[in-house]
């Protein structure tokens, strides 16, 4: 064989090998794309109500909503549209809703998104409260409350808006992280220097 045979018979088995390999990363791509996403919900519910205990057998949280699906692989649910209610170091009742919800297996950790609000309305020794902002990390046995994204909290006369948020329902304390402003609604109350933490 003279070199030009040899050259063409290189060049067919370069292109040859060069197929397969596109060949071989096209149907890859297609499996990843067919089997990849979540895995199925070992069982779904539609409206629904769920009262989580902690440890002492005492109500940790409560959710009601229109769909819950439950994940086969961990445990946890996702929720869409829920409403919950979470109690505080004096049982008061702290009413919200978001957009959706995942909640782990044991009922610890808690995530709100979308819109979240949540609110106590009036007792005898607090004001009421409103809280708003688009996505809330929760833990109802220890009742904590945290945010890295801006949030507003609104009281009678005044209205707190600031970038990330921690709350203590035991303490009953709100503390705006950063950016924080205050606008006070009442005529009589003179402008002040916004504070980043605040007791409710």
């Amino acid at each position: 064989m003279d070199a030009r045979t040899w050259l063409l018979a290189l060049l067919l088995a370069a292109g040859v090998i060069a197929l397969q390999v596109v060949i071989w990363l096209t149907r890859s791509r297609v499996d990843e794309q067919t089997y990849s996403g979540p895995p199925r919900s070992d069982y779904t519910l539609t409206d629904f109500t769920l009262n989580a205990l902690d440890e002492s057998g005492q109500l940790s949280f409560r959710m009601t909503g229109p769909h819950l699906a439950r994940r086969g692989d961990d445990g946890s649910v996702y929720v869409t549209t829920p409403k919950y209610l979470m109690l505080d170091g004096n049982d008061n009742p702290w009413n919200g809703t978001s957009d959706s919800a995942w909640i782990n297996k044991d009922g610890s950790i808690m995530l709100l998104d979308g819109d979240v609000e949540m609110h106590r309305d009036a007792t005898a020794t607090a004001q009421p409260v409103h809280v708003t902002t688009t996505s809330l990390t929760t833990r109802p046995k220890d009742k904590t409350m945290e945010t890295a994204a801006p949030a507003q909290i609104s009281q009678p006369g005044t209205i707190l808006r600031g970038t990330g948020m921690r709350g203590d329902l035991n303490t009953k304390t709100l503390e705006l992280l950063s950016d924080v402003h205050n606008t006070y609604q009442s005529q009589k109350s003179k402008p002040r220097k916004p504070k980043a933490g605040a007791k409710h």
